[in-house]
C-alpha cells in the first residue's frame, strides 16, 4: 500500500495536522469533543490495515494543557476518540503518549526528541526498524531520526491535498 513494506509491526501517529483538524480558528488542537474532524482519506487509508497484526500508537504535543486551556485527562480522551475515530473501532488498545508540557519548560518528550517515541517503542516490545512514524511536521521527522524510526508524510501516506 502506497510504498509501505510489509515489515512494520508498529504504526505511529502525529494527531494534529496528521490525522485531524480543529474546527476553531485559530486553535492548533481540540480541548472538547465536537471540535476536531478527521482529515481527508484518514479513515479509508487506515481501513486498509489488519490492527490485528499491526500496533497503532499515537504520539502528540500537546502543549495547551500545560497552559490550563484542558486537562490531561481531556486531551488524552480527544486522543482517545480519534484513535477510534481514524481505525473505525478495530484498534482496541492504542498506545497513545503525549507532551503536556508548556513550550518553555525543557522536556525529553516533546518532539522533536525522541522521548514519546522511544517510550512507545519499550512499551509495545518493538525493534525501531519495524515502526514508522507518520507526521505532518519537521519536528514529527526528527523525532523519528533520533529514535532510529522510519518516516512517511502524512500528506504523501494519507494523500492529503
Amino acid at each position: 500500500m502506497r510504498g509501505l513494506n510489509h515489515d512494520v509491526d508498529l504504526m505511529i501517529f502525529d494527531a494534529d495536522g496528521t490525522l485531524r483538524r480543529t474546527l476553531i480558528a485559530g486553535q492548533p488542537a481540540p480541548r472538547a469533543p465536537g471540535e476536531w474532524e478527521l482529515l481527508p482519506n484518514v479513515r479509508a487509508t487506515l481501513a486498509q490495515f489488519d490492527w490485528a497484526g499491526t500496533r497503532f500508537a499515537l504520539a502528540s504535543n500537546q502543549d495547551q494543557v500545560g497552559y490550563g486551556l484542558y486537562t490531561a485527562e481531556m486531551a488524552g480522551r480527544l486522543l482517545r476518540d480519534l484513535a477510534a475515530a481514524a481505525t473505525g473501532g478495530a484498534c482496541e488498545t492504542p498506545v497513545i503518549r503525549f507532551c503536556p508540557h508548556r513550550l518553555d519548560v525543557s522536556c525529553l518528550c516533546r518532539k522533536p526528541a525522541p522521548g514519546m517515541l522511544l517510550d512507545i517503542l519499550r512499551e509495545t516490545n518493538t525493534n525501531a526498524v519495524r515502526a514508522l512514524f507518520v507526521g505532518d511536521n519537521e519536528t514529527d521527522r526528527a523525532a523519528a531520526e533520533s529514535a532510529g524510526v522510519r518516516f512517511r508524510w502524512a500528506r504523501e501516506f494519507f494523500d492529503h491535498a
